[in-house]
């Protein structure tokens, strides 16, 4: 059995963070009996590629995604499917939402090499969009749209770090908080104006938006949230309490659903949000995928049980 540790180099915002990173994983496989290669990528989609390279030798892998959110998205999307592949994620991003899922008390085990390398394997659903697989949460609306433009303010000297979002947030508001689109589950199909459309396999997301507290990803459904269109007076308020999985507290405009397959489509191009990355489409379905990835839980963890 190979063990893969893919490091990203930006993971975490910090420059040389993953000098460190690196250097604790050095000084930990030097007591592994077992292959192993740190693969530091090189640019977006790098990992994806390496892990198919890795996995298509037909081996036994286990892959470590070094960095945050979108290092693992990128780790799911190599190892799904396959059989001889299983990841997990060791946290050195700025969010680590998904392993929020399994409790604050099991966090710092992701941090544990010892641990993850001595870890059991359980196979985990993913949403699937159309061909690339989100392990988390999928959405489309307004906080799609947020995250995507918080890079860009983020980069100005001036603003920079989390005053970033609060930008892109007052500038997608100021932009309008509904957009039209067509929604079907395969028994109804509404079009009107939403707000938000998320479909859940974890729990967290976007730094602590925790919509569906009950979603768990291993039990073959996704939790779908549909938040009809509101005001700009009424957003802060439905937002909030959506951040806090208070969703039920939002009376008539807010549709859950638990099922299997969500289609979207749009009267123009939306943006879509795959676990923090953004692509552009003009029809999503956000589908669940039964087991779709092998993961590894660290050593001792309790969650499941």
């Amino acid at each position: 059995m190979k063990h893969l540790f893919i490091i990203n180099p930006i993971a975490g915002g910090k420059k040389g963070q993953y000098v460190e990173t690196e250097r604790k994983i050095n000084g930990f496989t030097a007591q592994l009996d077992e292959p192993y290669e740190i693969y530091i990528t090189k640019a977006p989609m790098d990992a994806w590629r390496k892990i198919e390279r890795e996995a298509d030798s037909g081996g036994k892998l286990r892959v470590y995604a070094c960095g945050g959110d979108g290092t693992l998205n990128e780790c799911v999307n190599g190892a799904a499917g396959r059989a001889n592949t299983a990841i997990t994620h060791y946290p050195c991003g700025t969010g680590n939402d998904f392993i929020k899922t399994f409790g604050k008390a099991n966090i710092e085990k992701f941090r544990n090499l010892s641990a993850l390398v001595r870890g059991t394997v359980r196979p985990l659903d993913l949403i699937d969009c159309g061909g690339r697989y989100g392990i988390n949460i999928c959405s489309v609306g307004i906080d799609a749209r947020i995250g995507t433009d918080v890079h860009k303010y983020s980069r100005i000297p001036v603003i920079g770090g989390a005053t970033g979002y609060i930008v892109s947030l007052v500038a997608n508001v100021i932009k309008g908080v509904k957009q039209n689109f067509r929604i079907s589950t395969g028994e109804e199909t509404i079009e009107r104006e939403f707000t938000l459309v998320c479909a859940c396999n974890g729990r967290f997301y976007g730094g602590g938006f925790n919509p569906v507290p009950e979603a768990q990803p291993d039990d073959g459904i996704l939790e779908y949230l549909v938040i009809d269109g509101v005001s700009r007076l009424k957003v802060a308020g439905v937002v909030r309490k959506y951040y806090q999985g208070r969703f039920r507290e939002l009376g008539g405009i807010v549709t859950h659903i638990r099922g299997r397959n969500m289609k979207i489509e749009g009267d123009c191009e939306f943006v879509v949000n795959i676990d923090g990355e953004a692509v552009m489409a003009e029809e999503i379905c956000f589908k669940v995928a039964d087991k779709g990835v092998n993961f590894i839980f660290p050593e001792e963890m309790d969650y499941f049980e």
